[in-house]
């Protein structure tokens, strides 16, 4: 599980723009605060910024012709095996959404991807 840095989204190939939606549902809903190596810093901070995470990914999904379930924008929604968030306090959004997601990060995706056999430009 990984979230990719947010500047390779409308980059990414369907397989893994699509992959990224079931992730981000995932943490979104049973998955929230479960230990995982790759995805830690996410629980670091607040529900929110996961949630606006999404909205980038739903949005190219959009772009691309594609519908996510609209329960999803619902940023107090927590898939439906779970009741939805009681609070949920919005944020401002910010560049990056998660500081983690710097230019080392965005190097480490792109070599990720590279032994996937994807192969993308720096953004």
């Amino acid at each position: 599980m990984r979230l990719w840095h947010e500047n390779l989204i409308p980059l990414l190939p369907r397989q893994q723009l699509l992959g990224q939606h079931r992730e981000i549902a995932a943490l979104r809903g049973k998955g929230w605060g479960k230990k995982h190596a790759t995805v830690d810093y996410v629980f670091t901070h607040p529900y929110y910024k996961l949630f606006q995470f999404h909205l980038l990914v739903m949005k190219e999904m959009e772009r691309r012709g594609y519908t996510p379930d609209p329960l999803w924008y619902n940023p107090l929604y927590r898939g439906k095996m779970l009741p939805p968030l009681k609070v949920n306090e919005p944020l401002p959004v910010t560049h990056p959404l998660y500081p983690e997601h710097n230019d080392a990060y965005l190097e480490e995706c792109l070599t990720n991807l590279a032994q996937k056999g994807v192969y993308l430009p720096k953004p």
